[in-house]
This record gives structure tokens, C-alpha cells and sequence, in this order.
């Protein structure tokens, strides 16, 4: 018994008419009347009875029929479900990315991708970069939101957007006017994240500080960028952050640009390079068109 002699019998069973059921198939009737009788011959049963002027199911055909409908239906469910894989409409995509990411264009990013695919399950870890890249290695996630982008010959990066660095301070510490002069204020604490693994974002700061003088001695260390502005709420420090995060709001804490404009900090969108499936493939392709839309 196979898939061609099920599709036969499900015809004849339903049309219980051997012409119409031969029409149905655009097929002869002879052939399909030997291919109904090599499957009851197969299964050494009768399946149809065969009157001059009628044609019905006997018991054993019934079953066969019902079994046979439902194995079908379950063929096309499966037939369609792995075309909709094949085509990215579902399955999953493990998205990690840097805290800082949720700030910018990765909102957008996601809300596109889900308006573009609703049944594709989303997993969304966040992580720092050293972490981020020991994922894509190991196969743990899909695609990862760095800052930096990840250095690795294993992994393709595409930077998505360039943003200039800003810094936050306490809303009671006097700034003198709307922007900071960092080399003005008086030995602050530098609260930077993440402490470890390294090298990090903490290491992007202290090198654009370095290249300007600045004393950095002071050093309040964290590990992410939600603790680092709790600690600048209460008092402990200024941090410098991605000028995205301008755009939030935070009790206790002031976003201001840098008089001198200490630098550049990029978010980038990386993948391993092997990683040809169709969902990363759809994922980089919408996380680019909205990053030319923003920028």
C-alpha cells in the first residue's frame, strides 16, 4: 500500500462511482479499477463491492477510508508546515544583544520582524559581549546585538548604527550649562560596565577618556548598564553611554552631551557565517532596512 494507491481508493470510496472517481484523477478507469483491486489483493481484502448498478463501501473499506482521509490531512499539514519553515513564516530565532541595545534601534528592529513573521517564536536573552560571542560560537543563540562589532573569522558583522558618547550624571550634580566639560568636574567616579569578562565597553570609555586626559582613577565598577545608572541616580559617579539612552527617562539621573566630544560607541548586528538558514537570513535583511530608515 502506498500514497498513489491511497489517493486512488480515497476517489473511488468518495465519487462510489469508478468513471467519475477515473475523471477526478484525469485518468482512465481501467488502470485505476487494477490499481483499486492490486491494493485489496495487497491487503487481502475486499474493499468495494461491485454491483451492476451500484457501487458501495464494504466494512474493511469504511475503516480504510477513514484512516486513509485522515493519514492525507495529516500529509498536507505536514507538507504545508515545513514549506512555511523552509520560508521562515515559523519556528524560532534566538536573539541576544547588549542592554544598551533596547534603548535604540533594536525595538524597531523587532517589532518589524514580528509584524513581518507573527509566528515566529522570538527568544530574546540579553547578555554582554564576551558572552554574546561565546554564544554564536557555541550555536546557543542565532544573532547577536555588540558593541563593538564581535572580531571572529567564524562570524560576519554589519554595523547598524554610530552613535556618539554622552554621559550621564546625577540631577543634583551642577553641570554649568546643558552640555558637561568632563576635564572640569572634580575627580568623579567613573561608573563603567561591565566589570567582567573584558575586554568590553568599559574599555572603549577608558581608551576615548585616555586619548583626552581625562583621570579615570576613580572607578565604580558593574556589570550592566541598568545597575550603572541606578549607582548614577543615587549619587555614586557619572557614566558614560551610548547617546540613545538619551531618549529615556530616568528619576535622579540628567542625560547631557560632552563639550568635547569624546567619541563614537557602534552597534552591530552579528551572525555566524555559516548561519545560511532562512530566519537569520530574514532577520539581517529587516534589521538593515530599519537601520537605513533611522539613520
Amino acid at each position: 500500500m502506498n500514497f498513489k494507491q491511497l489517493t486512488y481508493f480515497i476517489a473511488v470510496a468518495e465519487e462510489l462511482h469508478f468513471g467519475r472517481a477515473a475523471e477526478r484523477l484525469d485518468m482512465a478507469q481501467p488502470p485505476l479499477s487494477r490499481q483499486i483491486k492490486l491494493l485489496e489483493e495487497s491487503l487481502g481484502v475486499v474493499l468495494i463491492n461491485r454491483c451492476r448498478n451500484a457501487t458501495s463501501l464494504t466494512q474493511a473499506g469504511e475503516r480504510l477510508l477513514d484512516r486513509a482521509q485522515s493519514i492525507m490531512e495529516q500529509l498536507n499539514d505536514t507538507r504545508l508546515e515545513v514549506k512555511r519553515l523552509g520560508q521562515g513564516a515559523e519556528g524560532r530565532l534566538r536573539v541576544g544583544f547588549v542592554g544598551s541595545a533596547t534603548f535604540g534601534i533594536l525595538p524597531n528592529i523587532l517589532k518589524s520582524y514580528r509584524a513581518a513573521y507573527p509566528d515566529v517564536n522570538l527568544s530574546l536573552i540579553p547578555m554582554n559581549n564576551a558572552k554574546l560571542h561565546r554564544a554564536l560560537v557555541a550555536r546557543e543563540i542565532d544573532v547577536a546585538f555588540t558593541r563593538p562589532a564581535l572580531a571572529d573569522s567564524e562570524i560576519s558583522a554589519r554595523t547598524l548604527t554610530e552613535e556618539d558618547l554622552i554621559v550621564a550624571v546625577p540631577d543634583t550634580l551642577d553641570t554649568g550649562g546643558r552640555s558637561v566639560d568632563l576635564a572640569a568636574l572634580e575627580k568623579p567616579n567613573y561608573i563603567l560596565y561591565p566589570e567582567f569578562p573584558r575586554p568590553s565597553y568599559a574599555d572603549l570609555v577608558l581608551q576615548c577618556c585616555e586619548a583626552q586626559g581625562l583621570d579615570t582613577s576613580r572607578r565604580v565598577w558593574t556589570m550592566d548598564i541598568q545597575t550603572a545608572l541606578s549607582l548614577v541616580a543615587i549619587g555614586e559617579g557619572i557614566c558614560v553611554v551610548p547617546a540613545s539612552l538619551g531618549t529615556a527617562q530616568r528619576n535622579g539621573v540628567r542625560f547631557r552631551p560632552i563639550r568635547t566630544p569624546l567619541g563614537v560607541t557602534t552597534l552591530a548586528l552579528n551572525a555566524r557565517i555559516d548561519a545560511q538558514g532562512v530566519h537569520v537570513c530574514n532577520f539581517k535583511r529587516i534589521a538593515q532596512l530599519v537601520a537605513r530608515k533611522t539613520s
